[in-house]
């Protein structure tokens, strides 16, 4: 693991966007997150878990917005784990500390 928002509430979801998950660029920054990032999303609602990419939303505005498809998955409201993941070497790995990020009620740092 690389970096986890963990506990964010979906703010939107919006099914005619090609794909992703626009996250608040201040969360993204605080998590190491980098847009078109692969992440995966745990929905604590319901359990699904899918596979998409970052893109940079408002920055300060709390914003978490499932894209596409995965609208279908992730509903306005559900709370959600967001993790990225990252390839390393066994020394590497040995000496990593993952960032992880609590936002607050509205998504706030």
């Amino acid at each position: 693991m690389k970096s986890k928002l963990h506990h964010v509430v979906v703010t939107e979801a919006n099914l005619h966007y090609m794909g992703s998950i626009t996250i608040d660029e201040d969360l993204m920054d605080a998590a190491n997150l980098l847009e078109h990032e692969k992440v995966q999303v745990l929905n604590m609602a319901n359990g699904e878990r899918l596979e998409t990419y970052v893109i940079k939303g408002t920055r300060g505005s709390g914003m978490i917005c499932m894209n596409g498809p995965a609208s279908y998955k992730v509903k306005a409201g559900d709370t959600v784990i967001v993790v990225s993941y990252a390839i390393m070497d066994v020394e590497e790995a040995k000496n990593h500390t993952p960032v992880v990020i609590f936002p607050t009620q509205g998504n706030k740092l």
